[in-house]
Formats: structure tokens, C-alpha cells, sequence
């Protein structure tokens, strides 16, 4: 077979990238041959005599709504005169104007553009309204809402979507993507970089005698739910909380701050050692408003750590009783306290909840993962 992925990276660094990457190894491993109309591309996969690497490239566009525009009209482009040299073609999302056999969704614009019209108020952190107050809250609103219109055109222009959660096959189904062209394939997750074992919270400048819960995130936009959290916080006074994250323009510094939390809460800043700081924290708490999948959460079980979390955020179903919490409501204060306090006051449930959470994400590696796509991609070739 001869695949083609369209896609900006095929790299380990990020959550679309990793997901291309061991597609595209587990291609090659069955001895396929692969090219990829890419930006970026991780040398071992550059350096395979399998891979033909097509580059597109988009540096010096000074916003991602214009890379974006550049990379799928130049993948468009490469498309309509080579699609018959290939037999297979996967892309994501909207990341092309071109024509596609297999779609994998990683996000629904569509959908979390009308999640956050509903529940906007005039005087929310995270409603439409106040999103337009700055330059770049509105550019986030504008790129949205482009490309809510742009990805119905692409999951109508392809036989399969695949879903990255439950979550995300319902939001296919809102915007008109027909059920039989659905199929769910669950994101995987590193067994040997996220594994359980023990962290020197020292190296962080964390307190070491204390529990200490992890959120990570984007903490520049509301969608995280970060203030819902710190909101929480307040409610348990013994628990502290490490936040990685980006903090320029971010707003809950100052929250937490005016919340009384500065002695509490632990900003880090980004973060590339996330497996090792998850290996030094009690547990994940992560009620995101909206969350495709989550790779965090079942990185954290991965970790043996229990999970807080939000029936809005796609990787719940992987959270059980046995392995975490998961809210209704990720906008519920004092829920979300209970289940905090439920967690920090209890080592022993901990323990336990961490190692369901391990069993759990066993069963999700990325190469399993890998050879649920390469299955399906082998079967779309040959119909």
C-alpha cells in the first residue's frame, strides 16, 4: 500500500504529531511505503527508505490562521497532481483543501464554538463576549469560527472520520457527519516515558511534605478550566497545586492571587519534563470545559496517579470509579472541592486509584493505537 499522510508534524513532540508518527512507523513496519506532505518531520522517519517527506513550507506567516491558509493550499495543491500515485490518503481535520480517504478529528470547532455561545454570560472569564476584549482573544475567536466552516467541508469530503473520543464521534454527529462514516480510535499514550515511580519535587522548587495536585494546560484561555480549580482550592486549605502551563497573558496568576492562594499554588511555567513532574504529584486534577480527548489524563494514568476529571473532556471514559473522579459539571466549585478533598485526604485511596490507573492505560498504547489506524487504512485501500 502506498500512504500518504497530510499533516504539519509527524514528530513525538505534540498530541496530532505523536498520533502521525506511529502511523506512519506501523505502516512501515507492515512495509508499506509512505509519504508525508508535512512542515516537520522527525529525522528517523526522514531517513527511512519507506518515507518520501513532502515539504511545505510555512515559515515567516505571522499567524497560524495564514500558515494554516499556506499549508493547505500547497498540500491542495501537491494532491491534485500526485493523488494518483498514492492509495491511501489521511489528513486531519481541516489542514487541507485537498480530498481525503481517511479524516482523523482531533477537535470540532463547530462544536466548541456553539458550547461557548450557549454558555456565555456578559460577565464570564471565558464567554465569546469577553473573548473579544483583546486582540488575541478575538483572533482565537475568529480562527474558530473559520474553522468550523472549513471542516465541514472536509469530513464531507472524505469515507471515514475517525474520532479521537466518544466525545468527538457526538460532536461529528451535530454538525451533520453521517454515523456510518464514523469510526472511534482513542488516542495512546508512552508506556515507558509515563510510568509510575517517584519525583524530587526539589528540582521544581515544590513543597516536598505537603499533597500536591497537577494541572497542565493552556492557562492563556478559560477553556482549561483553571479558575474553576483555583475557585475549588479555596475550599481545601491543606492541598497545594502545581501549574504548568504558559503564564505570559495568562490571567490566573493574578487570580490566584486575589484568591489567597499565592502560598498554594506553584506556577511552572511550560514545561517539556511533564512525565517527570507527574512522577513527583499525588494526582492530575483537569476539569476542561471542552477536550477532545485529553492526552493528559491518560498520560497521568500512565503515571499511576488518580484522575480528577470532567465528563466534558473526551478521555473520561477511560476514567472509572476504581481509577478517578469524573464531574458532570466542570463548572461545579464545590463539587469539584469534595472530590479534591476526597483525594488529598487519603493516601491509601490514592494508591489504589493510581494503580487501576496504570492497569487502564496498559491498555492504550500508542502501538495498539498505531494498529487500529494501519487496519482500517490497509481496508479503506483495498475498497
Amino acid at each position: 500500500m502506498k500512504l500518504c499522510i497530510v499533516t504539519h508534524s509527524v514528530i513525538k513532540g505534540d498530541g496530532q504529531g505523536r498520533v502521525n508518527y506511529e502511523i506512519a512507523t506501523e505502516a512501515i513496519r507492515r512495509g508499506h511505503h509512505v509519504t508525508l506532505v508535512a512542515t516537520q518531520v522527525a529525522l528517523e522517519l526522514e531517513q527511512s527508505n519507506h518515507v518520501h517527506w513532502v515539504v511545505i513550507p510555512v515559515e515567516g506567516w505571522p499567524t497560524e490562521l495564514l500558515r494554516n491558509l499556506i499549508f493547505a493550499w500547497r498540500s491542495a495543491h501537491w494532491l491534485r497532481q500526485n493523488r494518483s500515485q498514492v492509495d491511501v490518503v489521511k489528513v486531519n481535520g481541516a489542514i487541507t483543501w485537498g480530498k481525503s480517504d481517511v479524516n482523523a478529528a482531533h477537535f470540532v470547532h463547530g462544536s466548541w464554538l456553539k458550547f461557548s455561545s450557549q454558555q456565555a454570560q456578559p460577565k464570564s472569564l471565558w464567554s465569546i463576549f469577553n473573548f473579544r476584549k483583546s486582540l488575541y482573544n478575538f483572533y482565537q475567536w475568529f480562527y474558530t469560527a473559520f474553522n468550523a466552516s472549513w471542516e465541514k467541508v472536509a469530513f464531507q469530503q472524505t469515507q471515514v472520520v475517525v474520532a479521537v473520543s466518544n466525545k468527538i464521534a457526538k460532536d461529528l454527529l451535530e454538525i451533520g457527519v453521517p454515523p456510518e462514516s464514523i469510526q472511534v480510535i482513542l488516542n495512546g499514550v508512552d508506556l515507558q516515558e509515563f510510568s509510575p515511580g517517584v519525583g524530587d519535587r526539589k528540582k521544581w522548587n515544590l513543597p516536598e511534605k505537603v499533597t500536591l495536585a497537577l494541572f497542565a494546560g493552556d492557562i492563556r484561555i478559560p477553556r482549561k478550566n483553571l479558575d474553576t480549580v483555583l475557585h475549588a482550592l479555596v475550599k481545601v486549605p491543606d492541598l497545594h497545586l502545581a501549574v504548568a502551563g504558559i503564564t505570559e497573558g495568562s490571567p490566573y496568576l493574578q487570580l490566584a492571587v486575589s484568591l489567597g492562594l499565592s502560598e498554594r499554588v506553584h506556577f511552572l511555567g511550560l514545561r517539556r519534563d511533564v512525565p517527570e513532574i507527574m512522577k513527583a504529584v499525588d494526582f492530575l486534577v483537569f476539569p476542561s470545559r471542552y477536550e477532545p480527548f485529553g492526552l493528559v489524563v491518560i498520560e497521568a494514568m500512565a503515571t499511576g496517579i488518580p484522575v480528577i476529571t470532567a465528563s466534558s473532556t473526551g478521555a473520561a471514559d477511560l476514567v472509572t470509579k476504581e481509577a478517578g473522579i469524573v464531574l458532570p459539571d466542570s463548572d461545579d466549585a464545590e463539587a469539584l472541592a469534595t472530590a479534591l478533598l476526597s483525594l488529598a485526604d487519603n493516601p491509601q485511596l490514592r494508591m489504589q486509584m493510581g494503580q487501576a490507573a496504570r492497569t487502564i492505560a496498559e491498555q492504550h498504547s500508542w502501538d495498539k493505537m498505531a494498529q487500529t489506524y494501519a487496519d482500517l487504512l490497509e481496508e479503506v485501500g483495498k475498497s
